[in-house]
């Protein structure tokens, strides 16, 4: 939970993802409204018509893309506002326009605009050149019959193999028993059962983190949390999606221990240790502000402070790691969505390698 007495934007970002994570998949067919053709590579049409370019003149450089071909996605959770009132079928057919490659999803529904099976959600996703890469699904509740990986693990599972997903996840905190290192011991033994059942299915399990899991145990403040989670779970079960951003929160907020003294870690660095253990990244940017208790202010990606040259390019430079990951936009309240898919994707397709 928040250390500070004001509302938790953090916080309420993770309830109200959670929220959608239990919507159950596999309702009624229902035709959804058309989409339109794919634009070329040179110009990708807008959603009032427009031409936009696929690159903006924030390229740095005449080198070699930052980022990896194929390897562009979005989490939908982005999105939700366009899924519940057009439906998948046009917001799939804005992200093509937009060179999007991959999809990332927060609930199999998201109130979209009329019911749709998983068959069909798969379906639509392919006839737009969208490969769905990954969901984030809840990891216990109090209900038994929550859509959780607590409570339906074989449904959860089951969901994520008709959808063709490669790697199915969480976004909850592994603070279910406390946040002691003993309550992460026993989280670290949840994640290896489910990493262990996904591994049966051909897919990774892995979590998605925000700042809290940067913070220091309750019952021994020189250990950071997150140092626990890597350390008690296996690495050939369960994998780590780093949210980049929520990762510099951590930074900002957890470079100190309780009693004051000095605690610094970088996050990228986290990743270069252990490469493997990070196939997912979410991508979402934010303006420095020390003002601010959680040390910056979301922003569409391109118009932060947060250097994606820089990130991008150290893990894609590792021998063997160009197209090992995957690369997905996010905002959790971007003001206007599809104008922040857009110009997150055009920023991202810009960047280049420093000659």
């Amino acid at each position: 939970m928040s250390r500070f007495s004001q509302p938790d934007p953090e916080l309420n970002h993770r309830l109200s993802r959670r929220g959608m994570l239990g919507v159950a998949a596999g309702a009624t067919a229902a035709a959804l409204l058309g989409a339109a053709a794919p634009a070329n590579a040179a110009t990708r049409t807008a959603a009032n018509g427009s031409a936009t370019p696929a690159t903006t003149s924030g390229t740095k450089g005449r080198g070699r893309p930052v980022l990896p071909p194929g390897r562009l996605g979005i989490q939908l959770y982005s999105l939700r506002d366009k899924v519940s009132t057009l439906g998948f079928g046009p917001v799939f057919a804005e992200l093509e326009r937009y060179g999007y490659d991959e999809v990332e999803f927060a609930g199999y529904t998201q109130g979209s605009a009329g019911p749709i099976t998983l068959a069909q959600l798969k379906r639509l996703a392919r006839n737009h050149g969208l490969n769905p890469i990954g969901s984030h699904v809840g990891y216990y509740a109090d209900d038994p019959n929550a859509y959780t990986f607590a409570q339906n693990l074989t449904k959860v599972l089951d969901d994520a193999q008709a959808l063709g997903l490669k790697h199915i996840g969480t976004a909850s905190g592994p603070f279910r028993y406390g946040s002691t290192v003993d309550a992460w011991k026993r989280a670290a033994e949840d994640f290896n059962t489910y990493g262990a059942a996904a591994r049966a299915r051909g897919m990774k399990f892995y979590q998605h983190n925000h700042s809290e899991e940067f913070s220091f145990a309750t019952d021994n403040p020189k250990v950071r949390l997150y140092d626990v989670l890597l350390k008690e779970t296996d690495p050939d079960l369960v994998h780590l999606e780093m949210d980049i951003y929520w990762a510099y929160v951590g930074q900002f907020r957890f470079s100190k221990r309780p009693d004051g003294t000095p605690a610094p870690f970088e996050p990228l660095n986290y990743v270069l240790r252990q490469p493997d253990r990070y196939p997912l990244f979410h991508v979402k940017d934010g303006e420095s502000d020390p003002s601010n208790p959680y040390g910056y202010n979301m922003t569409d990606v391109g118009d932060g402070d947060i250097d994606y040259q820089r990130f991008i390019s150290a893990v894609t430079r590792l021998r063997g790691h160009r197209l090992a990951h995957h690369w997905q936009a996010e905002h959790d309240n971007p003001a206007e969505s599809f104008t922040f898919a857009r110009r997150s994707s055009a920023h991202l397709h810009s960047l280049r390698e420093k000659c």
